[in-house]
This record gives C-alpha cells, structure tokens and sequence, in this order.
C-alpha cells in the first residue's frame, strides 16, 4: 500500500499522508513525502505544496513497528526529510489536525508554515521513553514559543490541544471548518501575497537573563527528574537553542539523543511502553476474536475493594449496580465513592456535572435481581472459597445468559470457582489493586474452561476502564501476589539474620521501590499476610517463613488500621514511626531461637529481596503461567511500585546479567539451605546459554 498520495489543486500539490493509525513516520512514509516534493519541486505548475494527514493524525511520530529495526535509521532518515522539506524553493504548508507528536510535529516544524485545526494534539513526548526530540524539536520549537513554553512542553512531554497554542507563532493560520480546504485557500495566499519562506531555524531567540532562567530549570528539572537523565538533557538542549548557532545547537541535541538511547533508564522506559502493548496479545486468542457487548456491570460487595471497582467504570460512563447483604454496608460503601469524587471535585479534577453523571449511572441495591441484566458482574467479596461458593451459585441462577461472571480473588483458584457455576466458559478472574480506583493493574486470570471470547472481551474492557491488563493463569497468588509472598518471606528470613524491619525499608526504598515489604504488610493488613500463611503452613510445610511475623499479629498489630504493625502510626497520620516494642520483639525472638545477629548490608537486601522476584518469575514463565517476561515486568510496574527507571525484575536481571544472577542465588542457596534458591531451570538455563529474558 502506497502510504502517500499525490494530487494537484490548480498551483497547488497536495502530498497526503496515510500509514494507520496515526501515520507513524516509518521508511515508506518518508521515502513517500520527499518523492512527493521532488514531484511538486519538478513541475513547473506547482507553485506552493500542502503536507497533510488523515483526520486522526498529522504525524504521532516515529512508526513504533519499526523500533529496533534497519528500516528506522535507513535513509532517508527523518532528519533528512526535514532538511530537504526545508531547503524546499516553494513554499511547504503543513496543515495539522489530530496527533501531531514527536517525530511529527518536528516535520511540521521543518515545513515553512503551518496551519491547524482545533482538536490537535501538539506534544514532544519523547523524555516519556526517556530520549530527548532527535530531530530538532528542542531546538526549533523553543524559536517559535520561547525557552519557557517550548521547555515546559519537551520536558513534561504533556499533549497540548491545538487551540491553546492559537495566535502563538506556532501556526499561521487557525482554520474553521475543512483543513484541506483552508489550507489550500491558505497555500494560495502565500502564492498570491509572494509570502517570503520562513525558516524557523534562521529565527533568533531574544532572551536575556537566559542563564538565571536554564539554572533555576536545571535545579527544579534535577529535583523532580531523581533518577532519568533526560529530562535535565532537554534543559542543555534548549539552552543550546538559545545560545549557540543553529547547527551547533543540532550538533548538541544529536549527541544527547544518542547518549540517552543507550541509558538503562531509558531502556526501562521504552521495555515498558513496548511491555504494555505486548501484554494485551494472548497468543492463542486472535486480535479479530468477537467481543461480548459489556453495557451494564453490576458488583457485589460496596467495601474497598467493591467500591473503587465500581469507580473504574462510572468513570467511563458505563452503568453499575452494586450489591451488597445489608443497606447499612451499602449506604456506606456509596458514601465512600461520592466522597472519592467529591475529593476530585475540590481538587478541580471532576466537574459537579461529572460528579452528578457518574454518580446517576450507581444502582445500589440489596437484590441479586437487579443484577439480571449486567453483561459482566465482579465480585469483590470476603477471600474465603466458602464465600466465594455461595455468591456464584447464586450469580448461576440470576444471571443472564452469556454474562460474564468475574471473580476479584487475588490468590484462590479460579477453576474452583468456575466449577460451583453451570457454565465455566463464562467465568474469569479479574484481580483489581488496591486501591482500585487508582492502580493501573488487573491481573485478568484465564481459567482452563475460560472462553477465548470472554478473555478478548475483559482485555478490551480494561483498556476501556484505563487499566494494563496482564493476563495469568491459575495457581495460588497468580503473577504478583506468588511472586511478593516470597519476596516478603525473604525480607522476614532478614529480620532473624540481623536486620531490622526499617533497615529492610529503607534499603528497598532507596534502590528504587515505592514502599517497603514491611510498610506495604502494614499498608495492606499484616492479619490478610497471616492467613495466607496460615494456610500455606498445611499446604506447603516445606516452605519456611519467619515466625516473627506471626508474633506481631498474636500481639494484635495489624499495620494502619490498628495504629501498630511493623511501625506505629499516630492518630490521622499514615507516617511509619519506627518502634522500639517490634526491635524488642525480634531481639527475643532471636534468643529464643539461639540466633546470633548479623550485619546486613543494603546491597545484599536488595539483592535477596529483588532476585527472590526474579527467580519465582522464572518458574511462572516455565509453567506457563505468565506468557512473556515483559509480563511480568508489566505487573510489577503497575501494580506493585517497582522503579519504573529499571524496567521491572525481568529487565533489571537482564541488565545485571543472568550469569551473574544465577552466581548470587547460588549463593544464597548454599548460605541458607532454603530449596527455593535452588536456581529456577529457565532462569540456568538462560545463562548458560548467555540469554536474556527480554
């Protein structure tokens, strides 16, 4: 397929765009464009040329197929499209409506004027990958909107709608109504008034103060930027724009770009982006498979849990009825949201007409009959199969036919589950995190009777309600939670060894992960961590955890909600004090057991802790549990505050190199004699081989 065309409108050529679905940048395209000029440059008729898109987009930007491929740097590469655009002896018109990002709005910057459309997204979102804007973005847009615009633009990587940008030089012209059309009539003025070329980068930057300007950027870019280099490379970059000629300034962007593409932190970032696109292909369900409509969802249970699920689709205008046993839980569980909302509404994120929208589309009910006619139902109630049983043999008899029946189980077995129903096809699991509203995860957990139309059907409706959906299969804790129970056991094992809760918390914190094992066990409720383990104890004896814990809940120090746990938190206050009581605790438990404390450096923390994720992940991936590594990387990003800057455990273990991995947990085997350190066969295997995960 031909990704441009050619037409002639009187005097004027019209080159189109069109490489759905956002006419990303890649090799066809540009050849396409610069032999579409080379045709208008060749025709003496043609006195001006219209650069156009489709009405979805301008340009987004580089063709993200292309990553990693020859055909992303084959010429012409986009630089030279630029150049040759520029160097143009007629006029070139870019006429942006829909995205125009990255890759594409440097082209429109390239061309000698442009016009717009309300509706356009205008953005350089290039620092999201932890690059800079490589082909001039940093140092023709600061010539058009200023250092401060053009820098709060390249550093944030915030879309901008088009018409904010109106009457800034930027654009030219605004258009009402047809694009083509007014850029024609646009394109004809230039060739009637004898308009002179503008080149934007002949334009000189006026700035005085600019070193006061780009120091103070520098300090509040490094404060917010912690652990991406890009973001203070986008400030040298736009300095560059305004004190240094053009190409010099080109000369500074290019080295950048080129530094930052090889940075681990940027590797990170763009194995995420990737990550999250591969996440939602399960191999065996085709992208064409039919949906289920989902137009009305009912919930059962209005706690936490039930609540913030139901939050994620009024947000995305879709009707809910929620359940629950007693109208005292029920008016509670509706207070709970609408003071969620109203929370949004001070802080001017919600509009009152917002507010009352979504609030109308809640059906609270104490009645499984009005659940009827829901086309998918969750529930979010008690973790307890007993529980569980009930509520699905119910959901059996008042459900309508081809409704999809979830389950927000975050460690029971969803083919258990399945079977209390008549029809297992239809049931998933749909594991929210909390708090639910909020979380980016939902572990969508396929079950052996599981439909490939209800899992396409969950994967599309995630994408709906804003979620990163990852797919698991069936086994006790599925991706995350098997994961982190052993990651948390380890960070126990620590505590008897020498280390104390907040040396532990601070070691991981430090490193990169939002919160502790510790602080999140208090975040949590250390009582839902004691009855798992109590259940592991019959299930699994062979699987040792530290006791200590156990102590702890025997005292009655769940975490936050009883103002003691690993920390003790005062009234109101979510701030994790240490405590003296929990190092006495340990202190005794170490002498009952005849154990001589330790020292224990934060690198061997981290490395325990971490590589503990790593090699549970190994054993998911072998049993096929989780399809791909980047799967796994995915569900720690989102859901369990792993440091975006290193990609998730997968990745880090692949920059670390699994050669030396597998030494460390080796290591840790012979230290411990734990048969869990026993090297998982894929995660050898790998090494051996000198592979990667990813």
């Amino acid at each position: 397929m031909n990704q441009t065309a050619y037409s002639k409108h009187g005097g004027i050529a019209v080159i189109s765009m069109n490489n759905p679905p956002v006419n990303g940048l890649g090799f066809e395209l540009r050849s396409g464009i610069v032999a579409g000029l080379d045709q208008a440059l060749a025709d003496a008729a043609v006195q001006a040329v219209v650069l156009i898109g489709t009405a979805k987009a301008f340009s987004g930007g580089a063709d993200i197929r292309e990553f990693n491929s020859p055909k992303a740097l084959a010429e012409p590469n986009l630089n030279t499209v630029i150049r040759i655009v520029e160097a143009s002896s007629k006029p070139v018109i870019a006429a942006i409506g829909g995205a125009c990002m990255g890759g594409g709005l440097e082209l429109a910057l390239g061309c000698h004027f442009r016009v717009a459309v309300a509706g356009g997204q205008i953005a350089l979102p290039e620092v999201k990958l932890g690059i800079l804007p490589g082909a001039g973005g940093t140092q023709r847009l600061p010539r058009l909107l200023g250092p401060e615009a053009a820098l709060n633009m390249i550093v944030s990587g915030t879309i901008v709608p088009s018409e904010q940008l109106k009457g800034t030089p930027l654009f030219d012209e605004f258009i009402d109504g047809d694009l083509q059309a007014g850029a024609l009539a646009f394109a004809e003025k230039v060739v009637k008034e004898k308009r002179p070329l503008k080149r934007v980068r002949d334009l000189k930057i006026d700035y005085p103060n600019a070193d006061a300007f780009f120091q103070f950027a520098r300090n509040t870019v490094g404060a917010i930027a912690k652990n991406f280099p890009a973001p203070l490379k986008c400030v040298d970059a736009v300095a560059a724009a305004v004190g240094k000629p053009f190409d010099e300034g080109m000369a500074l962007e290019r080295e950048a770009f080129v530094y930052l593409v090889q940075t681990p932190e940027s590797k990170a970032l763009r194995h995420a982006f990737f990550g999250e696109r591969a996440a939602s292909k399960i191999a065996d369900v085709p992208e064409d498979t039919p949906t289920r409509k989902i137009e009305r969802v009912g919930v059962i249970g209005a706690g936490t849990m039930g609540g913030g699920i139901a939050m994620n689709f009024l947000n995305a205008g879709i009707p809910v009825a929620i359940l629950e046993t007693k109208q005292e839980a029920l008016e509670k569980g509706v207070g709970i949201i609408r003071k969620n909302y109203e929370n949004s509404l001070k802080k001017g994120k919600l509009t009152q007409e917002k507010l009352d929208q979504r609030m109308g589309l809640l059906k609270p009910t104490l009645s499984y009959d009005d659940l009827k006619d829901c086309d998918l139902i969750i529930e979010a109630v008690f973790e307890e199969i007993g529980v569980k049983e009930q509520v699905f043999k119910k959901l059996d008899e008042v459900a309508k036919p081809g409704a999809i029946l979830a389950s927000n189980t975050s460690t029971l077995d969803v083919n258990k589950i399945a079977n209390f129903t008549k029809r297992p096809q239809d049931v998933v699991g749909m594991h929210f995190f909390s708090p639910a509203n909020v979380m980016k995860l939902l572990e969508v957990v396929r079950g052996a009777a599981t439909a490939k139309d209800v899992l396409a059907t969950v994967m599309q409706i995630a994408k709906k309600i804003r979620k990163t959906a990852v797919v698991s299969g069936v086994c006790d804790g599925f991706i995350g939670n098997r994961m982190i129970d052993h990651y948390g056991r380890i960070a126990g094992l620590l505590l008897e060894e020498g280390a104390t809760p907040w040396q532990v918390d601070k070691a991981l914190e430090k490193w990169g992960m939002l919160m502790g094992p510790f602080r999140m066990s208090d975040l949590a409720g250390n009582d839902i961590s004691w009855a798992i383990r109590k259940r592991r104890y019959v299930e699994r004896p062979e699987v040792r955890y530290s006791k200590i814990a156990d102590e702890l809940c025997e005292l009655g120090r769940f975490g936050q909600k009883t103002g003691l746990g690993w920390y003790r938190y005062e009234a109101g206050k979510r701030d994790a004090i240490p405590d003296p009581a929990v190092d006495k605790l340990i202190e005794d438990f170490r002498k009952k057991q005849g154990i001589v404390p330790r020292k224990i450096s934060n690198e061997e923390i981290v490395e325990r802790c971490i590589f503990a994720l790593v090699n549970e992940a190994a054993r998911l991936l072998e049993e096929g549990i989780a399809q791909r590594a980047s799967d796994v990387d995915m569900v720690y990003l989102t859901g369990y505050g792993f440091p975006l800057h290193r990609g998730g455990p997968m990745l880090y273990a692949d920059q670390a190199g699994l050669y030396n991995v597998v030494r460390a947990v080796q290591g840790f085997a012979a230290a411990s004699g734990d048969p869990f350190w026993q090297p998982a066969p894929l995660l050898a295997k790998l090494a051996a081989e000198g592979k990667t995960f990813n």
